[in-house]
C-alpha cells in the first residue's frame, strides 16, 4: 500500500532543522527495519508542508503506526493519505455497480 505523509515541522523540529536530513536518514532506516515500510521519496518543500514522503507500507494498521510514531518524535506533525496507482484504481472502479 502506498501513502503520501505530508509533514510540518513543530517548533521543536523547527529549532533543531539543522539536523533534519539526518533525523530523516534515521527515521527512513528504522521505518524500514521496524515497520518493513520502504520509503521510495522524500522531499524538503515550500509552501503549506515543510516535507512530503511517499512510503510504500504493508497496510492500513502499519502505517497509522508508522505516522504515530514519527509524530512521537516531536519533530513534524503528519497528514497521511492512502495512494492508488492505476491498477489499483480499476480494482476500485470495478467494485462500482
Amino acid at each position: 500500500m502506498t501513502f503520501i505523509i505530508l509533514m510540518k515541522f513543530t517548533d521543536q523540529g523547527i529549532r533543531n532543522v539543522k539536523e533534519t536530513v539526518e533525523r530523516a536518514k534515521s527515521f527512513v532506516e528504522a521505518a524500514e527495519s521496524k515497520f518493513g515500510a520502504k520509503t521510495k521519496e522524500l522531499y524538503w518543500t515550500l509552501g503549506e508542508y515543510d516535507l512530503v514522503g511517499i512510503s510504500d507500507v504493508p497496510d492500513e494498521e502499519t502505517a497509522t503506526a508508522l505516522a504515530l510514531s514519527l509524530g512521537a518524535l516531536g519533530n513534524v506533525r503528519t497528514l497521511s493519505m492512502r495512494a492508488f496507482n492505476a491498477e489499483e484504481m480499476s480494482g476500485v472502479l470495478a467494485k462500482i455497480p
